[in-house]
């Protein structure tokens, strides 16, 4: 529900989708971005993400460039609209979860469903190796 609600303003007010947000947020805070990277930080399939990188660079808002390190991959870039679009969307996603989650909970239940939610992220990832004793 949190996720359609967020998806459904940002589509409304940007013209954007909440998972190309997620991608174009990824390239844009990563270096000479691959699409290996994109799926790697979005624990999604490099197929998956090439497809959306594939939406995004139709839509106008990315671009593949030649990887000088490695020309087997590409370097993805936001094209000046892409980084306009970003900027746009980061307050309507920012203030819709303040609406959502914000307004009905306290800075302590927030604190702790942050706290939760990243135990459970790194369960997902994989086993721990536990320390030595």
């Amino acid at each position: 529900m949190l996720w359609a609600a967020v998806d459904d303003r940002l589509k409304a007010e940007c013209g954007l989708g909440l998972g190309s947000l997620n991608v174009m947020l990824i390239v844009d805070a990563t270096p000479s971005c691959r699409v290996l990277d994109v799926a790697q930080a979005l624990s999604i399939t490099v197929g998956g993400t090439s497809q959306a990188v594939d939406r995004l660079e139709k839509a106008g808002w990315c671009v593949r460039k030649a990887n000088p390190a490695d020309r087997r991959s590409s370097i993805i870039e936001l094209t000046a609209e892409g980084e306009v679009l970003l900027r746009r969307a980061g307050p309507v996603f920012d203030d819709e979860l303040g609406r959502l989650l914000g307004a009905p909970l306290t800075e302590s239940a927030l604190d702790r469903l942050a706290g939760t939610l990243g135990v459970l992220r790194q369960a997902a990832a994989g086993p721990r190796e536990e320390p030595n004793r």
